[in-house]
């Protein structure tokens, strides 16, 4: 199987290249019209949504304008919505299709962490997940070159994440993508409190503070890389934070969404 396919494509983001840059164009035209410029040195990690592009598109690309042009590997990690089971599955394929074109999939990376780490194993059925997939047209937009790895996980504890994100992180310009939404289908006032609570978590680097109400989808991945970021006293921004109200005005029953940015003030 030399190609990853795509489950979503044309539902959540255009199938189309000249649809997909209009949306990537718009969402950085609104940027440098409001003057929001963050710079960060020294990144390691963001935090993105994974929903349609019409509702958290916005909140994705400011992440994604964060990653350093010099990254060489991404690895995408994110939850399995359709899949329930044990550990762990790293995508084998050769290559993952956009509409942007093609991104090679690292393939010496991702069996040296098969060969690692006994709960990553490559199973086929649960590639057809969304939590990753749109993260790869925002990846194929501002890097093109890159490499890429995808990770999607299931059954596990947020420290076994971790030691993969740990392990990661010692490779030469590799980057770590995390893939969550926030609270579900709560009316707006609700959303608010309960996203209050893991956009607090991931500000302070709390673990505990996070199972206590936060509702994030990706939960076990943010855990993971905060509990990376306070081994290694790594800095958390958040970028962006909004829900779908933002974009549909219902505010009876929302997702919420938000982009953070992990980078470490200490080195360089």
């Amino acid at each position: 199987m030399k190609q990853r396919k795509l489950a979503v494509s044309g539902q959540f983001y255009p199938s189309v290249k000249e649809e997909l840059l209009k949306y990537i164009n718009h969402f950085n035209k609104v940027l440098e019209d409001n003057n929001i410029e963050k710079n960060y040195k020294n990144q390691k990690a963001i935090i993105v949504p994974h929903a349609g592009y019409v509702y958290s598109g916005f909140t994705a690309n400011i992440g994604f304008s964060q990653i350093p042009k010099t990254t060489k590997n991404i690895v995408v990690i994110g939850p399995s919505h359709k899949y329930a089971f044990d550990g762990a599955s790293i995508s084998l394929y050769e290559n993952y299709p956009t509409p942007l074109g093609e991104l090679k999939i690292d393939q010496r990376l991702s069996n040296d962490l098969v060969n690692n780490f006994d709960f990553l194993t490559f199973n086929d059925t649960v590639h057809c997940e969304h939590s990753t997939e749109t993260q790869f047209p925002f990846i194929k937009y501002y890097l093109p070159d890159v490499n890429v790895i995808e990770i999607i996980y299931s059954k596990i504890d947020y420290e076994r994440l971790s030691e993969v994100i740990e392990y990661v992180l010692k490779e030469k310009d590799t980057f770590i993508v995390i893939s969550t939404d926030l609270s579900h289908f709560y009316n707006l006032n609700t959303a608010h409190k309960l996203d209050n609570i893991c956009l607090e978590s991931i500000q302070n680097k709390d673990v505990n503070l996070a199972k206590k109400g936060c509702e994030a989808c990706g939960i076990v991945g943010v855990e993971a890389v905060l509990n990376i970021s306070k081994k290694y006293n790594y800095s958390l921004d958040i970028l962006d934070y909004r829900t779908s109200a933002d974009t549909s005005n219902d505010t009876s029953s929302v997702v919420g969404y938000t982009s953070a940015v992990i980078f470490d003030e200490a080195d360089g």
